[in-house]
């Protein structure tokens, strides 16, 4: 009985490493591409402003809402309707002469929000017929006017229903209706990879910011609805006269709490947070001027955040140290009590971490540093810079949000505690590394790839460094990237481009081997007298990132051929596995030295 356990154990075993190797391409739909591309429907026009009106009903878990989306013609585009045959066209405007005068407008929204109405102006807007398109996440807006090139219009959208509610916020995302210890309700949205398509009408792909954004939140008198950037005013929406006939009719008060954004945002950093908050405020002295800052958390937990809360001007002394000025001066800093762990929510920031260091009590990296820190005050202040301020156009290169982000914890700790902490947080980490897919993902049909664009995109990053080995020089090359890339939506090629051309290294190679694969190259080497020798395994052709030796500057750039280069002791002695490793993404092997090794 046990021989056949055994065997059946084995089977299964080898089943199972057989459909891993064997997993199915993983297919993607038409409606993939309409969400990840910036299709003919979408490229036309850009998005200057959301105004966003919103009412929740916490019992039904509903919304109903309004959306003013302002924007600009940026192309004259004469064949809007290039993927749909004359017989559509007929169901939709009556003519296919119209595409010289008409464009059709995606507007995404998913099921099961809907569009109840849609207008240009007073002008009544058809929306494409579900039945014609057999997709239930966006609508095709037919503008009925002409819409001229550098012209600026406004299509307001009325729409209503039950968002996608969050399974486990903010990894799987969408609405949280939570309620705080005392019953009452704790809301707030994270919709990251999901998109804010699920709660409101929008362009809904990162490569278009709007330059600004409102949102209105209507709730009853006795919450509180924050957001982000700047409170703009918090009014009674029935006004003083109809209070006391809605008290007698047992309605209860609401007030409308409207906030703007005076910067560029992503449409998924647009939430609301509603509660019972209180609020209290500091200011902090940066690079360019003083900052506002400003706290909202439950009633009940105003002491220990006051407490706690004393580490985000630390955070922002050293991340403006590395990265240059906080991007979103106007805004202000905001820290918002959320019902889940945290988000890079622009300058509103989600936090959930229980008033505690670490990550939910935990150290990530093994290594101590991470308990001196709360980690969701760093690491989602981190992407204030990468992310929010340097966006990716297509979230298949995610790995300059995390991976910057990720690695702005190792800069933070270095910061406090010295470089040798740093290394050590960074080194720890790798235990994290699953090197399942490739970090970066499919583009054009708004994928991620490998959750590796944290861990292993900042051992890359910090690779980089160390082949550098200039750190006054690498603190310049983020602040200048930081300058560069100001408020832009990037490619993730582009900084790839940068930092070799601001390194001086050839990088190209190191991009693709950590990026695009799952491999960790093997460094191999072995001493004869003076001389080390030693070269790449397990890598792409071509890998060949650099090695510096500290103290010494000493650079060795290996390859898949056998090189050698004489060492001084003091180097030799430095070049150890241990030594190695610690620096860069590498397995170092010392091996046993060949019989017929190069002399």
């Amino acid at each position: 009985m046990k021989k056949i356990l055994l065997a059946t154990c084995y089977l299964l075993l080898a089943n199972c490493i057989n459909a891993q190797l064997n997993t199915p391409k993983q297919i993607f739909t038409k409606a993939d591409t309409l969400r990840g591309s910036n299709n003919e429907n979408r490229d036309w026009w850009d998005v200057l402003r959301y105004d966003i009106t919103i009412k929740p009903d916490f019992e039904k878990k509903e919304i109903e809402g309004v959306c003013r989306i302002s924007y600009k013609v940026i192309e004259k585009r004469k064949n809007s309707y290039i993927h749909y045959d004359s017989k559509v066209l007929e169901q939709v405007c009556g003519c296919i002469s119209c595409q010289e005068k008409n464009r059709i407008m995606q507007i995404d929204l998913q099921k099961p929000m809907r569009i109840d109405a849609a207008f240009i102006g007073e002008t009544k807007i058809s929306l494409w017929s579900k039945e014609i398109e057999d997709n239930n996440n966006y609508e095709l807006l037919h503008t009925p006017i002409i819409l001229k090139k550098d012209s600026i219009y406004t299509v307001t959208i009325y729409y209503h229903g039950k968002p996608q509610e969050a399974k486990k916020a903010p990894w799987d995302g969408g609405w949280v209706w939570s309620k705080d210890k005392f019953g009452r309700p704790f809301v707030s949205v994270a919709c990251q990879g999901l998109g804010a398509s699920c709660w409101f009408p929008c362009k809904d792909i990162q490569s278009d910011k709007p330059d600004a954004a409102y949102l209105t939140i209507v709730v009853p008198d006795s919450l509180v609805a924050v957001s982000n950037g700047v409170s703009r005013s918090s009014f009674l929406v029935s006004g003083r006269q109809n209070l006391k006939q809605r008290v007698t009719n047992n309605e209860q008060p609401e007030t409308r709490n409207v906030w703007q954004v005076q910067n560029p945002i992503n449409t998924y950093c647009i939430v609301p947070y509603i509660g019972n908050y209180v609020n209290f405020t500091d200011t902090f002295a940066g690079e360019k001027g003083t900052l506002d800052l400003s706290f909202w958390v439950l009633d009940y937990n105003k002491e220990k955040a006051q407490e706690q809360f004393k580490q985000v001007k630390p955070m922002l002394r050293a991340f403006e140290y590395w990265f240059g000025a906080y991007p979103f001066y106007e805004d202000g800093y905001k820290l918002v009590e959320a019902p889940y762990l945290g988000m890079e929510h622009q300058s509103a920031i989600a936090y959930g971490n229980g008033f505690q260091n670490g990550y939910r009590g935990r150290d990530l990296s093994g290594s101590g540093w991470g308990l001196k820190w709360d980690f969701i005050i760093v690491h989602e202040s981190g992407h204030e810079w990468f992310a929010n301020s340097i966006t990716t156009k297509d979230i298949a290169d995610m790995w300059v949000h995390e991976g910057f982000t990720n690695y702005s914890e190792v800069l933070f700790t270095e910061y406090y505690y010295g470089k040798e902490a740093g290394n050590d947080y960074c080194y720890g980490l790798r235990k994290n590394i699953a090197n399942d897919i490739p970090i970066i993902g499919p583009y054009g049909v708004n994928k991620e790839g490998s959750g590796d664009m944290y861990y292993k995109a900042a051992n890359m990053i910090h690779s980089i460094r160390n082949a550098l080995n200039d750190d006054k020089k690498f603190r310049n090359i983020l602040r200048g990237m930081n300058e560069k890339f100001y408020h832009k939506t990037v490619d993730g090629s582009e900084i790839e481009q940068y930092l070799i051309e601001q390194t001086g290294l050839d990088l190209q190679k190191t991009f693709d081997q950590y990026l695009t694969t799952t491999k960790i190259p093997q460094l191999e080497y072995y001493f004869k007298g003076k001389k080390l020798f030693y070269h790449y395994t397990n890598c792409i052709d071509g890998f060949n990132m650099p090695i510096t030796i500290p103290a010494t500057n000493k650079k060795l750039v290996p390859t898949i051929q056998w090189q050698h280069k004489r060492l001084r002791k003091k180097n030799k002695d430095w070049f150890t596995t241990k030594n190695v490793e610690r620096l860069y993404l590498l397995k170092v092997n010392e091996v046993p030295k060949p019989e017929n090794s190069m002399k």
